[in-house]
């Protein structure tokens, strides 16, 4: 690419997969607006990790991923179909898998938690916000444009992940978790 800028936004339109333009507000530009700044999210927590750290492998595969995802959401569903790239089919279970073996070593929490503590676990709560926002985004464009349900329940264990990590740090790096408030149903028992 020679040059970035191209003027054909100027008009206020942005090209999507299959040639069509559409307005910058879509809600499927604001869909994949989100997904690339949770994209750029994970490359800041990527930053603070060691090259080493067992998260880079797993967080790489996720940027991997969600580029897929922007590109299927850049896609009308009709033209779907012709888009060379393809989900992982199962990468709700890797996220669920990941979950299940940090969470085996960290003591049950019972409350909401203030988001903060290390730069790190901070910078994976910001992730975790991110993720529910794209969410959100990617649930209304699915009312107007059915999106594979592989993309919604992937992005949906994002955001758990990204909390599960952060708690994971902050345990890791002994470093204690703020409480905000009990949880309300385990007070009712």
């Amino acid at each position: 690419m020679k040059r970035v800028y191209t003027r054909t936004g100027d008009d206020g339109t942005t090209g999507i997969h299959g040639g069509e333009r559409v307005p910058k507000d879509d809600i499927r530009i604001e869909a994949n607006g989100t997904l690339d700044e949770l994209n750029a999210q994970i490359g800041i927590v990527r930053s603070l990790l060691k090259a080493d750290d067992d998260w880079q492998e797993l967080l790489k595969k996720i940027q991997t991923e969600l580029m897929t995802v922007m590109s299927l959401v850049a896609t009308p569903s009709c033209k779907r179909d012709a888009n060379p790239n393809s989900l992982t089919a199962d990468m709700d279970r890797t996220c669920e898998e990941w979950m299940d073996r940090m969470t085996a070593q960290l003591k049950d929490n019972g409350y909401f938690l203030l988001p903060g503590g290390t730069p790190l676990a901070a910078h994976l709560q910001y992730a975790r916000t991110v993720a529910r926002r794209a969410e959100r985004r990617l649930w209304t464009l699915h009312r107007e444009d059915a999106l594979p349900q592989e993309i919604l329940r992937f992005i949906n264990r994002l955001s758990d992940l990204f909390f599960v990590m952060a708690r994971f740090e902050l345990d890791r790096q002994n470093w204690p978790e703020e409480r905000w408030k009990t949880f309300a149903y385990k007070n009712s028992k």
